[in-house]
């Protein structure tokens, strides 16, 4: 499935060939922090089908919960995060963030990892009273 995102001020914009079947949530730590929420949705791409059509995003690169290095691309003007990858010579995935993503209405999820990591409500979210717009 082709897609396209962009940050949230508009500096980065990319295109992006991903498998829709590959679509997860991650309650790690890490993600919790690095999201500023609950755990954070991803899909996942190949570097080759992975375009940049503007600035390329800035770099942070930390050692994750389960001890691997990970680089985090996001918009050095805005902070959205736009990817996690691997460091080093090995195989490249590339984890898009789903919120920045043109179609993320039609990207479901269909895994979860690190549920050891998470929050006790996230499954009660559904049961919440909820509202169309905010105030």
């Amino acid at each position: 499935m082709n897609v396209n995102g962009r940050c949230h001020c508009g500096v980065i914009k990319y295109t992006a060939e991903i498998d829709p079947q590959r679509i997860l949530i991650c309650h790690c730590t890490d993600c919790q922090a690095l999201s500023g929420t609950a755990f954070r949705t991803v899909v996942f791409t190949l570097p080759d089908a992975l375009s940049f059509s503007s600035v390329e995003p800035k770099i942070y690169v930390k050692t994750a919960q389960s001890g691997n290095k990970r680089a985090q691309g996001f918009c050095a003007e805005c902070g959205s995060a736009i990817y996690a990858t691997t460091v080093g010579d090995g195989p490249k995935v590339y984890g898009l963030r789903i919120g920045t993503l043109a179609q993320r209405d039609f990207l479901k999820p269909n895994k979860q990892i690190w549920r050891r990591s998470a929050l006790d409500w996230v499954d009660d979210i559904g049961t919440l009273p909820g509202v169309l717009e905010g105030p």
